[in-house]
């Protein structure tokens, strides 16, 4: 065991990072040779990454993941997010800010149905965008709308994202998903109390729009609505709903959502096998890129284990001697600060292996170890989608960058996310302050199913 060598493992890794090499060769290139360096360049070490890949590749909960990115992408095709727009903005056109306000609601509805971090972002930007600069809508908020309400895909479950935490957190993947429930729909009443209050008090910024000439009546309102509610709120209940009653796993569920969404692309006239096999190769594409950077970041985290590098990190927090809420706010500020150089999947690769054994030994509100757990993943959620929105790096303003019209520019989009980056903070506050509002619902599940 060398623990000063493995304390040397993330300055190499960062070094590589910054210097171009994509995320998954620098975890392998790092793993192989610190790992060689203290096996001295013998056969456990082989024998060591042959593990992990067995282990990543026999994890049935992450039979998943494809499962879950296949049923995004065909949820896209499917057409079933324009005709949520239009249902959704009939009862929200003639609020302050009421086309923003809809929009986040269709974010919601489309994070919840589909689990695909960007999807979201995607969708609802191209529908949403044209309408709001049509009504001259201020462009910070459209910018600070579009991306806020698309990264709401890390939060509210069920989400890709956790499908990798669970595992590496030792944590219940459908324990997670329904305590990140609340904590998400809190965040998205945070962001349409904003968009109200703010058009409120600043007409221009989000204009009410001008009753229509042929505006259909309430039961009309009503048919239309339930017409393109019911579908996504079918398929939500195929995953969500099974899960949280404990009627499936979530590797069933993501089955039977990603077969729900075959089903509605043929319902709805869009399945073409150029469209299934567009939505096969993309969820190829990603799943690769998703269990590479699975198995390069378990090889990094089994090595950094295997020659003390958590021993040493323990002795170093024991020297600093932190607080148990230092130690909890340095966890998570390391993974704020690490959302400004990686992707969402690489960095719970990196922090979690080291953060879980450090909080699961420090008592917060007389929680045992497994609640501390789960509470701190849906912290260490709420953190790296804030760094998803913040500036520079900001991945939300680039997926935006690519989907907006050349009228929304850069300082439209960091200045329009900035108040939603307070709503994150106050969200994040919340949860710390109050854990039931992360452990509650488990809980109560939980108990239901043993009954």
């Amino acid at each position: 065991m060398n623990v000063g060598l493995a304390l040397w493992m993330f300055p190499a890794l960062m070094v590589m990072i910054f210097f171009g090499f994509p995320v998954a060769f620098s975890l392998f290139s790092v793993a192989f040779v610190f790992g060689a360096i203290a096996f001295n360049f013998s056969l456990p070490a082989v024998n060591l990454f042959a593990q992990v890949i067995d282990s990543v590749a026999s994890n049935s909960i992450l039979a998943a993941v494809p499962l879950f990115i296949l049923m995004g992408s065909l949820f896209e095709r499917s057409g079933i997010a324009e005709r949520l727009f239009e249902a959704i903005h009939l009862w929200t056109r003639r609020l302050p800010g009421g086309l923003a306000v809809g929009t986040v609601i269709l974010c919601v509805v489309f994070a919840a149905s589909s689990g695909v971090v960007g999807a979201t972002e995607s969708v609802v930007g191209l529908l949403a965008i044209p309408v709001m600069l049509r009504y001259a809508y201020n462009k910070g908020l459209i910018a600070g709308t579009i991306c806020a309400g698309g990264s709401l895909g890390t939060i509210i479950p069920p989400s890709v994202v956790v499908v990798v935490l669970g595992p590496v957190a030792d944590v219940d993947v459908g324990g997670l998903f329904m305590g990140m429930l609340f904590p998400g729909l809190i965040l998205a009443a945070l962001y349409i109390v904003y968009i109200l209050v703010r058009c409120s008090i600043w007409p221009e910024d989000g204009p009410r729009l001008p009753p229509e000439e042929n505006e259909p009546p309430l039961a009309r309102k009503l048919w239309i609505t339930a017409v393109a509610l019911v579908p996504p709120l079918a398929l939500i209940f195929a995953v969500l709903g099974t899960i949280i009653l404990g009627w499936a796993t979530p590797t069933e569920a993501a089955a039977m959502g990603a077969f729900g969404s075959i089903i509605l692309t043929l319902v709805y006239g869009r399945f073409t096998f150029s469209v299934f096999r567009e939505a096969l190769v993309r969820t190829l594409l990603v799943t690769a890129m998703i269990l590479t950077i699975l198995v390069a970041g378990n090889m990094f985290a089994n090595v950094f284990t295997i020659s003390g590098g958590l021993i040493g990190t323990q002795r170093l927090v024991e020297a600093a001697e932190l607080s148990g809420w230092a130690t909890l706010f340095i966890l998570l500020l390391l993974a704020f600060v690490a959302g400004f150089v990686l992707d969402l999947i690489s960095i719970i690769l990196i922090i979690i292996p080291i953060a879980i054994p450090l909080i699961e030994k420090i008592e917060f509100y007389g929680m045992d170890p497994s609640q501390v757990k789960s509470w701190f993943c849906v912290l260490f959620l709420i953190v790296i989608q804030t760094s998803y929105l913040t500036p520079p790096m900001a991945p939300a303003i680039f997926y935006l960058r690519g989907i907006s019209p050349p009228e929304i520019r850069l300082s439209h989009m960091y200045k329009g996310v900035a108040p939603f980056i307070a709503l994150e903070v106050i969200a994040l506050g919340l949860v710390i302050f109050f854990p039931a509002l992360a452990l509650w619902l488990p809980e109560q599940m939980w108990a239901f199913s043993r009954h």
